[in-house]
């Protein structure tokens, strides 16, 4: 049993910070030079960006919705619940919900796989540190770009009493403006370092809540502006307790900037487009359109490109060398002893993330290019059980992972999307075996089935909860968006 937190810690020595592993490849400019011409800054709008949205906000309209995007919608909510309740169990939900306690907020909404409630927005900022401590959550546009939504959709949609339809509309809702802000500036996070999570997500987030709570069009601009000056997240904290803080943080602020916003609280409308507003100052030195919010509300991103739903809970692009370790597995695993060296061609964006050190704690490991490859040889996909503090500690494993380099191909490309792998294994005979994967289990090229999507729900909620239960759970979301209410769906995402 973990001993409560003293307040006292909160207010004096707080939380130590993990130190993160160093990547594979860095930025080699020094800061404030460049070798190429600066991009021209985009054209102004002839709508405030704000504006664009909060017309989305109001007039989307379910019925009219394409139907794959509705169901696309019912599976990401699904998979982010699904991996909230493996994540609420993990050490970093531990320290964070000891606090949301001690704030002894008025409890209102549930915090999911726990037992106690919490205003709306500690119960998102609870709900965001749990869908994100495993690295399980899943990629859409730039990174977890829209992480934040359902966190935040989960709080607040209780206490508004939303109904199913309702809470499936606004899920639509965060995903496409999501989608907006990461194709306005795709290299935010691979180049500018920014996490997409905190930078985009809140912003996206708090344009879904905006419908839960039924703000007006004239009001949701300062929503969206509120929003854009609490975003941010630093890369540099993957590996840490800190990137799922990024997302609880970004879940509650949107929260806020909703409740804010709605209840007549002022920003400047231009906040997005305007001098040193969010995309000058985060797109600063990068290409940046607007073109993507011409579309929105019209052409929708959850068809058009979909997200990737992870199969592992770690860094999302290792997950191709994971699968090529794993299908060198059956050739090479009764000759792991003789194994000399093990190399990883790996695209630029993967190599900036991942690392060939071995690591020092759960999340290090989750960003640990040789725990990961030498696990996946050793003992087959890594799954949740991977990520323990008894897993990294595995004799076998080590031995394996000192035998593993890596770098960056060219050829592989950046790795925006799409993040291919090649493995080459050389034993002491000379004797090599070469594997390449382009596409994960999970991607929009290689999607889970819904039984794979189930069985990975299951998988988290078993944490949490008996099976009697979550199939509860899941009866309820598979149902989405058809139910009249959702009111027996929260009990059972409490813990008793």
């Amino acid at each position: 049993m973990h001993d409560a937190i003293d307040r006292r810690l909160f207010l004096g020595a707080g939380v130590s910070a993990l130190m993160t592993l160093p990547a594979l490849a860095q930025q080699s400019a020094e800061p404030g030079k460049s070798n190429e011409t600066k991009p021209a800054p985009p054209a102004a709008p002839s709508k405030h960006l704000s504006e664009v949205i909060a017309d989305f906000v109001v007039d989307f309209d379910l019925k009219n919705a394409p139907a794959e995007a509705i169901d696309r919608a019912r599976i990401a909510f699904t998979d982010t619940l699904g991996v909230m309740l493996a994540g609420c169990r993990q050490d970093v939900s531990r320290i964070l919900c000891d606090m949301v306690r001690l704030e002894g907020s008025k409890p209102e909404a549930t915090v999911v796989g726990q037992s106690f409630k919490a205003s709306p927005q500690l119960a998102a900022l609870a709900n965001g540190v749990a869908s994100h401590a495993m690295d399980y959550d899943m990629n859409f546009i730039a990174g977890q770009a829209a992480a934040p939504v359902v966190p935040a959709i989960l709080a607040v949609a209780e206490v508004t009493k939303a109904t199913p339809a309702e809470i499936i509309a606004a899920t639509i809702i965060g995903y496409e403006v999501a989608a907006r802000f990461g194709r306005s500036n795709l290299l935010a996070s691979s180049v500018g370092g920014w996490h997409t999570v905190g930078m985009v997500g809140i912003v996206a987030a708090a344009a879904a809540c905006s419908r839960l709570l039924k703000v007006s069009r004239q009001q949701i601009p300062d929503v969206i502006g509120i929003s854009a000056s609490m975003a941010g997240g630093l890369s540099v904290n993957f590996g840490s307790m800190t990137k799922p803080l990024h997302n609880g943080h970004a879940a509650r602020d949107a929260v806020m900037s909703a409740l804010l916003g709605g209840h007549g609280f002022t920003s400047n409308a231009a906040s997005l487009e305007g001098h040193s507003g969010y995309f000058e100052v985060f797109g600063r030195g990068l290409d940046v359109t607007y073109e993507p919010f011409k579309d929105l509300g019209k052409r929708y991103d959850l068809v058009v490109l979909g997200y990737d739903l992870k199969a592992y809970p770690c860094g999302g692009l290792a997950h191709t060398s994971i699968e090529a370790a794993l299908a060198l597995r059956a050739k090479l695993a009764s000759r792991l002893a003789d194994i000399t060296s093990i190399h990883c061609a790996v695209t630029r964006n993967a190599g900036q993330r991942a690392s060939t050190q071995y690591p020092q704690s759960v999340e290090n490991a989750k960003f640990s290019l040789a725990y990961m490859v030498a696990y996946s040889l050793v003992h087959g996909a890594p799954m949740i059980s991977a990520f323990t503090e008894e897993a990294i500690k595995d004799d076998a494993v080590k031995a394996v992972a000192k035998t593993v380099t890596a770098s960056v191909d060219p050829a592989l490309g950046p790795g925006t999307r799409e993040s291919p792998a090649v493995i080459k294994v050389t034993l002491k005979s000379g004797e090599t075996f070469e594997q390449r994967v382009d596409f994960q289990t999970g991607s929009i090229q290689n999607p889970m089935t819904q039984a794979q999507v189930e069985n990975k729900f299951r998988d988290c909620a078993a944490l949490s909860f008996k099976p009697e239960v979550t199939d509860k759970i899941l009866a309820a979301v598979n149902a989405l968006p058809r139910q009249l209410s959702f009111d027996d769906f929260w009990p059972l995402v409490r813990v008793s």
